[in-house]
């Protein structure tokens, strides 16, 4: 890794009403120290019920962790019924959008045109994407992984400037092991994420390949973290069911104690 502050950012997917999100943040930010902030990016991705209590308590507390959002529509208002806009995540001071996750893909048929979308609204409202990408396991075992993490990233950045896009995150997750307690040994997400860096620095230059965030998510627990983290082209990890324990939330982000 060169000069790339680490970025730990916790989805907390469809866990949380508002009560307990406030008890979350507070238990996690007893379990942080200065150094660990001074040392390490970290993001908190809650359910859109719970970003305004979050934001409150991030605030009163002057609690230095970004608040971040898991998803966001590309339009800034409309008939959308049940869709949330990028204007209303900025109002609440969110700094970092998930975009293009492999449940959203999968689950609710999101395509790389929707995720390009939503990376431009992100940007163009002043907050900060975090753009997934990742594989099945049928995929990568017919030898297409590359081909699909190459097309999710290009499709996906089409009409980003390239002076903007170093500023990006791109968060690698193997669909084969987010929640299945699988991890990518570490050379196999390094060798991920070394083909999105390189993807990028041949679309976009080198100043963007060297400059943008690749996070690795994944089943990554406290356990796992320091050796992912080790890598020469991981930045940082979206981590799931960790988040939801301050503890193993806080282990994580202080990987480079263990």
């Amino acid at each position: 890794m060169a000069d790339r502050k680490p970025l730990i950012s916790g989805n907390w997917k469809m866990n949380c009403n508002h009560f307990e999100a406030i008890q979350l943040v507070q238990k996690l930010s007893y379990g942080l120290t200065k150094d660990d902030i001074e040392a390490v990016d970290v993001s908190i991705h809650p359910p859109f019920t719970d970003l305004r209590s979050v934001q409150t308590v991030l605030e009163a507390d002057k609690i230095p962790i970004a608040l971040g959002a898991q998803n966001c529509h590309w339009e800034a208002k409309g008939a959308f019924t049940g869709e949330i806009s990028p204007t209303m995540l900025q109002k609440l001071s969110v700094s970092y959008v998930i975009c293009g996750h492999s449940e959203r893909r999968q689950h609710f048929g999101e395509t790389n045109e929707d995720v390009n979308r939503k990376v431009k609204a992100i940007l163009k409202h002043e907050m900060t994407p975090i753009m997934a990408v990742g594989e099945t396991l049928e995929q990568r075992e017919a030898g297409e992984m590359e081909d699909h993490i190459v097309t999710q990233v290009l499709e996906g950045l089409v009409g980003v400037k390239k002076a903007t896009v170093g500023e990006l995150v791109v968060a690698y997750e193997p669909i084969w092991a987010i929640g299945t307690g699988a991890t990518a040994t570490p050379d196999d997400a390094q060798e991920v994420c070394a083909l999105i860096r390189s993807t990028i620095g041949e679309k976009f230059g080198a100043d963007a390949a060297g400059s943008i965030r690749i996070q690795y998510g994944g089943s990554v627990k406290p356990g796992t973290a320091p050796e992912l983290m080790a890598q020469a082209d991981i930045d940082g990890a979206l981590i799931g069911g960790a988040s939801l324990v301050p503890e193993d939330f806080a282990h994580c982000i202080q990987y480079r104690l263990r």
